[in-house]
């Protein structure tokens, strides 16, 4: 009998864990519904949307705002819209994005640079122009620039968008 349950014992055994674990071939599964999209509220909508300077809310909670966060006053926003000296160099292009919303000021921490120094940049599909100051930001040239909150509001650009700017050194 000892024969006869090791020739037989291995396939029944292989046959009962195939049945335990379920045929691929076989199974049949309740297909998944597919989950329906969150509705888009009007709010990010509008946030997407809304120019930069009107109320675009940057997080959540009281004090948020683009408003709350740029605390330049109208006569840093005049004399960085006003070019105060003819450029010296024109550095290149770059795409930058909004930088940290908490460091005041007019800047731009750019590859194109090596030390700070000061210097304009150029809306490229615009034309409007802001007095920044340059900064390095330790990036490999072409690897994109951050602005600042109170730049981009001067600029008139989306808060969320990537402008192309041409930046200029004095």
């Amino acid at each position: 009998m000892s024969v006869i349950l090791r020739r037989i014992a291995p396939p029944v055994l292989i046959l009962a864990l195939a049945a335990c674990s379920g045929n691929p071939f076989t199974r049949t599964e309740t297909p998944v519904e597919p989950v329906p999209a969150a509705p888009v509220s009007d709010a990010k909508v509008a946030a997407t949307t809304t120019p930069a300077g009107s109320g675009v809310s940057i997080g959540t909670g009281p004090g948020k705002s683009a408003e709350a966060l740029d605390t330049t006053t109208g006569k840093e926003r005049a004399a960085a819209a006003t070019p105060s000296a003819p450029v010296s160099d024109k550095l290149g292009r770059t795409i930058a994005s909004l930088g940290d919303p908490a460091e005041t000021g007019f800047w731009l921490k750019t590859p194109l640079v090596t030390s700070t120094r000061k210097g304009r940049v150029e809306d490229a599909d615009t034309g409007k122009t802001a007095e920044v100051e340059l900064r390095p930001s330790g990036g490999a040239r072409g690897s994109g620039s951050q602005l600042s909150l109170a730049a981009m509001r001067l600029l008139g650009v989306p808060l969320t968008g990537l402008p192309e700017l041409v930046v200029y050194t004095r």
